[in-house]
This record gives C-alpha cells, structure tokens and sequence, in this order.
C-alpha cells in the first residue's frame, strides 16, 4: 500500500509582510532551520507559511497588522510547493478595506481558505502553546479544533456555523422571541453542534492510538492521555450516536430560562475541555512540570502528525518556533530523528546555530536579520 504523498514548499515570497518588504526564499530541504536573534523576524517566517493553509494563521492576527508599517497596501504571500497534484503555487493576500484575505491557487481565486487543505496541511507547535494545559479550557478546544481541521476540513466551517447560531440564540434570550423561532433555531444548534462533537470524539480517538503506537517507539518524550469532558460530553456518552441532536435540543429548550439569566447558552459542545494526563505518573497534564509539559506537547504533535499524514493521504507541514532551546540534547537528537522518520518538512527556528548542529547537512539552515534572510 503507497505511503502518503510527500509535500513540500520549494519556494515561498512575501511582499510587505510584517518586517519583509519583499522576500523569496528557494528551499531545497526537509528540515529547515531559521537562524537569528530575538526579534529578527523568524516567526514572521513561519506565520506566513501558515497562512498558505485554512484559518487565521498561528498568531490569529488581524489582517490588517500583517501589513508591513509603513507599506503603502496589503501585504502578499505565496509559494509553490510539491504536493499531491504536483507543483502547485498557493497564494493569499490582503488589501487596505478588504473583508477577508483572498486566496488564489495556480493564479485561480479560491472562495475561501479551506480549499488549501487540498493542497497543504500545516501543523505547529509555538512556545505560547507551553501553558496549553493549565490556562483556559477556550485555548486547548482551539488546539482541539485545529486538530480535527488538519484531517477533516469541513470541521472549521462547522464551528464558524455553530458559533453564529449560538450568537444567535444569545441575541435571542436577550431580545425575546416566538417558541417557534427557538425551536428552529435550537435544531439547527443541536444538528451542527452534534456533527462538530463527533468530528472532535473521532479524532481524539485516533490521536490516542497514534500515541499509543507512538509510546511503543521508545522516544524521550512522555505519553499523553487525551479525553473529552464536560456536562455535554457526558450527555453525549449517555445516549447513541443517533439520538444525541434529539437530545441536545431538549437540554436547549429545559435551559432557556436559565440561559436567559446567565446571558449565554450554558450547555453545548462549544463549553467542552480536551483533558490531557501524563499517563506514566497518573496525573493531569497541568500539574507536570513545565518541562514535562513541553515533553507532552511535542509528543503529542508528533503523533497528531503521523496521524495527519496517514488520514490526508499526505505530509503536513510542520512549524516549530523555538522547540529546541529548552530541550537537553538527547531530547533534541531524538526529536530530529523522529521528524526525519516521519518524512514531513519541518521549519524550525532558534538564536544559536549550534542547536542544529547535529542535522548537519540534513538540514537547510538560514539567517535572520533586519528583514533579510540568507542561505
């Protein structure tokens, strides 16, 4: 059975995107490596990358900010990859007064982001994700999200759907309207938020035997216990599969009157937690040490990247910003091992060259400075 189709970006140009006023970059490796000092501009790098796929890119700026200050229009990104329809270049830009970014695919327009994800998955790994496990439930269900949009990309559309209908119902409860109108609108909420529930259960699913199978590799990197919970997951777990939208209605309507007090929709998969233990020791993630989080964190991008590459039927792209400065060298050697079995391409970034010196010629590794970059 054929592995996964290889992709690559081979190419990537910016044009007055955030500290580059033009760029091109001619990359002819796996492993990629940006090398410069705090503030140089590495990120930027890897941001623009992840604007060439579905979403709002790793910092969920505004568009607007990505301008470079001082430009006198939008800022442009492109590249042209290697992936499973061959050499493709991949677009997106954005202009002074625009509602959104336009996104063009071999010089075509796209309708919108989500038609990358036929040509490129990107994955990444940044070090504001270190307090993943501890901070709020919001960040880890837009970890979760991300997740699930990488191996099925219809999931962001459904959680932009059930975010406006559940605005809708707010407005609702606030403002009063017919029984008739909540009925109607509460089917909808149930039916999509539903399908988003199960797109989340199927992927933590698959994510666990990934880690699993993973663990059995014997990298230095702990195994993490993943889960669903909240009081809708457990309204869920109680009933099949089928009867879970007749049931997410009736907890809408029996929770009108409170909702309308708390000002919000209280119950629903948009209040849901991905709950993640360190299953060696038998604890939750959070109360691990922050070293032992980072260690969880990459092991289970890891494994969510093998499973990218197995479901998509190609290699994701993978951005990690800054992942081996607070690695000890076996940690480091066992991860560039590991991100050279898995085939992907990688674009890593650092302040020392050192850091990569182990993947000598492996590796494509450039500096950073004053929005320039040399090979």
């Amino acid at each position: 059975m054929a592995g996964p189709t290889p992709v690559a970006l081979r190419r990537l140009t910016l044009a007055d995107f955030r500290n580059y006023a033009s760029l091109s970059l001619d990359i002819g490796a796996r492993l990629v490596a940006f090398v410069g000092a705090n503030g140089a501009g590495k990120t930027n790098l890897l941001e623009a990358i992840s604007l060439l796929t579905a979403g709002r890119g790793l910092r969920r700026a505004p568009l607007a900010e990505l301008v470079r200050k001082g430009a006198d229009g939008g800022f442009a990104v492109s590249a042209i990859i290697d992936g499973p329809y061959g050499e493709t270049r991949l677009g997106t830009g954005y202009g002074p007064g625009e509602a959104g970014r336009r996104v063009r695919i071999d010089g075509e327009d796209a309708r919108t982001s989500e038609s990358l994800l036929d040509y490129l998955r990107v994955l990444w790994l940044l070090p504001s994700m270190d307090g993943l496990f501890t901070g709020p439930a919001g960040d880890r269900r837009r970890f979760l999200d991300r997740l699930v949009l990488a191996i099925d990309p219809g999931h962001g559309r459904r959680v932009a759907d059930l975010e406006k209908a559940l605005r809708s119902r707010n407005r609702l409860l606030d403002e009063g309207g017919t029984p008739a109108y909540f009925d109607a609108l509460e089917s909808q909420i149930a039916q999509i938020g539903v399908a988003v529930a199960l797109a989340r259960r199927e992927t933590v699913n698959l994510l666990s035997g990934r880690i699993a199978a993973q663990g059995a590799l014997g990298l230095p990197f702990p195994q993490a216990g993943i889960r669903l919970e909240g009081s809708f997951e457990a309204e869920a777990d109680a009933v099949a599969a089928s009867d879970m939208e007749d049931r997410y209605i009736e907890i809408l309507r029996e929770g009108r009157a409170r909702d309308r007090a708390a000002g919000r929709t209280l119950e629903g998969p948009h209040r849901s937690d991905l709950a993640v233990t360190h299953l060696a020791k038998d604890m939750p993630a959070g109360m691990a040490s922050t070293g032992e989080q980072k260690a969880l964190l990459i092991g289970l991008v890891l494994a969510h990247a093998d499973l990218t590459a197995s479901v998509a039927g190609m290699t994701p792209v993978l951005l990690l910003d800054e992942i081996a400065a607070h690695l000890d060298p076996d940690r480091r050697a066992a991860l560039f091992a590991r991100l050279d079995a898995l085939g992907l391409q990688v674009f890593m970034t650092g302040t020392d060259p050192l850091l990569f010196e182990s993947l000598g010629n492996a590796a494509q590794l450039f500096t950073v400075g004053d929005g320039k970059v040399a090979g």
